[in-house]
């Protein structure tokens, strides 16, 4: 009893209090999608915090602003009908700290932004806005890759504590959508994120935050849906769940990575489905000289898919190895795509990229010296197109040196190209498991299902099937102690 009342304690000291309901129109928000709201809002989230906290509702209405700071105890609430629409001004947004976006938090506690309404960042615009004023010489940025980098986020939450975000719509964002960055106790559920609008949409990012989950929602983004990262070197990704939610993406859906500074800890991905995705359904990057450890990918559903699986460890920045192992992968089951999965999207994923080449099979890839550690693949039925044609750079069982190691690459599943196996490609692995794995090629194919490079100590119950098939693993020579 004593532990009990303890823990109830803890979850109402952590929750956020809404001491009073507070309307928008109380504070002269206009509604009429003209009028220039940022000043009025930002006075009603001052007001209600300094009063002890409470909620600010938004009724039905367009309601226009630049950005707006969270603080302390404010809980935002956009009603049916309520959307809080971005300025395309790019002189509208400002920063609190790393903080830029529409609605951001620098440091606050039991915030939340809840209801049916939406919230709309205008993106396409806003971006192109930014492009003119960069061309002009009026704002400096470095423009990589024809892009301006300094572009304001949807939401950014930065160094929070208790920040719930639910049944709310994400829209149109001109760069990542949902940004929560060393946020400790994050609740993510019910939320629709539609973001087509611009180069980088990322759906939810989740970086070194602690304690978080993300739930029940729908993403579709131009970018990678929910992306883990790890930005910092002191600090990680720790006790994360992301269950039951729906994706598709120009990008990977589920992906940890490409930053990986400090590193991924306790990691449950759980009953999550995902469709006409451009690159892998869930990729696991270890490659900023960080950690990748303890992490159950449980449930996976993937169709029209360019890739299902893909697990690597690269060296790309720092003095630090990166390293990953305890990786459980389970109750999976995919369908990849014969044609571009996201063919005719806007910002849809770029079609020459690693081309030509065949499609390439899920993949399990260290490092010579970083070796991948302890992977279970248990209950996975995955259905390939087959069909490889030996043309395209063929890489056969006999020349896997040729496969270079890339460590500095942009880790992506398609980098090696052409790869040795249609099934499953495992290099520099330690400890691997695969048990009840089922795999089909529906047109036949010059590789072998799956193809071992430096794999040490590993049980293989594979079932693979394809017109003329003649085995399902070929054993490099450098492998030890491999049962079949």
């Amino acid at each position: 009893m004593k532990k009990i009342i303890i823990t109830l304690l803890c979850i109402i000291s952590a929750a956020p209090v809404f001491a009073k309901d507070y309307y928008a129109s109380s504070f002269g928000i206009k509604s009429n999608g003209t009028t220039l709201n940022t000043t009025s809002i930002q006075k009603a989230i001052d007001f209600i915090s300094e009063e002890g906290g409470g909620k600010l509702i938004f009724k039905v209405g367009r309601y226009l602003t630049g950005t707006i700071e969270l603080k302390d105890n404010v809980t935002i609430e956009l009603g049916e009908g309520a959307v809080l629409v971005g300025s395309t001004n790019p002189y509208d947004y400002r920063r609190s700290g790393e903080a830029f976006g529409l609605v951001i938090a620098n440091e606050a506690k039991n915030i939340a932004i809840t209801g049916l309404g939406v919230i709309d960042g205008q993106g396409r615009e806003t971006a192109n806005n930014f492009l003119n004023q960069i061309a002009c010489g009026f704002i400096k940025d470095p423009f990589t890759l024809g892009r301006p980098s300094n572009r304001p986020h949807l939401i950014y939450m930065l160094k929070c504590k208790n920040v719930t975000l639910q049944g709310i719509n994400l829209r149109n964002s001109s760069f990542w959508t949902c940004s929560n960055d060393r946020v400790e106790g994050l609740h993510i559920q019910k939320v629709t994120l539609d973001s087509r609008a611009f180069w980088n949409n990322d759906g939810f990012d989740i970086i070194d935050c602690k304690d978080a989950i993300v739930e029940d929602c729908f993403v579709n983004s131009a970018d990678d849906g929910i992306c883990l990262k790890s930005h910092h070197a002191d600090v990680c990704n720790d006790n994360i769940i992301v269950r039951n939610n729906t994706i598709t993406s120009s990008a990977s859906a589920i992906k940890f990575g490409t930053f990986g500074v400090g590193g991924f800890r306790n990691v449950q991905i759980l009953n999550n489905t995902v469709y006409d995705t451009f690159r892998s359904a869930i990729a696991i990057e270890s490659v900023d000289g960080g950690f990748c450890e303890n992490v159950l990918v449980d449930g996976l559903k993937s169709y029209n898919t360019a890739n299902p699986i893909f697990l690597t460890i690269g060296q790309r920045r720092g003095k630090n190895l990166s390293s990953m192992e305890n990786i459980t992968i389970r109750n999976v089951y995919a369908e990849l795509s014969t044609t571009k999965p996201d063919y005719g999207l806007d910002y849809e994923g770029p079609s020459m990229e690693d081309e030509p080449r065949n499609v390439s099979p899920c993949s399990i890839v260290g490092l010579e010296g970083q070796m991948i550690k302890n992977v279970t693949i248990e209950n996975v039925e995955i259905k390939f197109p087959g069909g490889g044609d030996p043309n395209y750079a063929k890489v056969g069982v006999n020349e896997l040196s040729k496969v270079p190691e890339l460590p500095e690459a942009y880790p992506e599943f398609s980098v090696w190209k052409e790869l040795p196996a249609w099934g499953f490609y495992l290099r520099h692995v330690e400890g691997v498991t695969f048990t009840n794995v089922k795999l089909s090629a529906a047109a036949a194919d010059y590789r072998p299902a799956i193809v071992l490079d430096d794999v040490n100590g590993g049980s293989f119950k594979v079932k693979a099937t394809s017109p003329k098939s003649k085995g399902t693993i070929y054993q490099a020579k450098n492998c030890k102690n491999i049962k079949k």
